[in-house]
């Protein structure tokens, strides 16, 4: 964890510093909202409508496992039923896990080629 990052709650900065991470990660915008992508596909959205929320893609399974723990970090609407993406909440979500459902949502754009790079690097 970085200086004085301890104990306070993500930012869309350091959502853009933890992507910035990870091989070919370009800040974007996507429904003229900020937005991360990896080969011009997009992975994390920062949301502006009502409920706000980063929406960041994950496995169906861990999607619902999310939102069953009753964690208040995790959120979905109605528009994302039935797609593999999660909504959080910045201001209640754990920085380590944050950084984890980051990395599987690049995981999920990423080309081989920056996949094997960034696991031969991380390994």
């Amino acid at each position: 964890m970085r200086p004085g990052t301890m104990g306070r709650m993500p930012t869309w900065e350091e959502v853009v510093a933890i992507a910035s991470e990870l091989p070919g990660v370009e800040v974007s915008t996507s429904y003229r909202t900020p937005a991360l992508k990896v080969a011009g596909k997009g992975f994390a959205r920062l949301r502006t409508e009502a409920e706000g929320g980063l929406m960041v893609l994950c496995d169906p399974a861990e999607k619902e496992a999310l939102l069953a723990s009753g964690d208040p970090a995790f959120f979905t609407t109605p528009h994302y039923d039935g797609y593999p993406s999660i909504l959080i909440h910045l201001d209640r979500v754990d920085r380590a896990q944050l950084t984890e459902l980051i990395t599987e949502s690049w995981r999920r754009k990423a080309p081989v080629k920056l996949r094997t790079a960034f696991d031969s690097e991380t390994h």
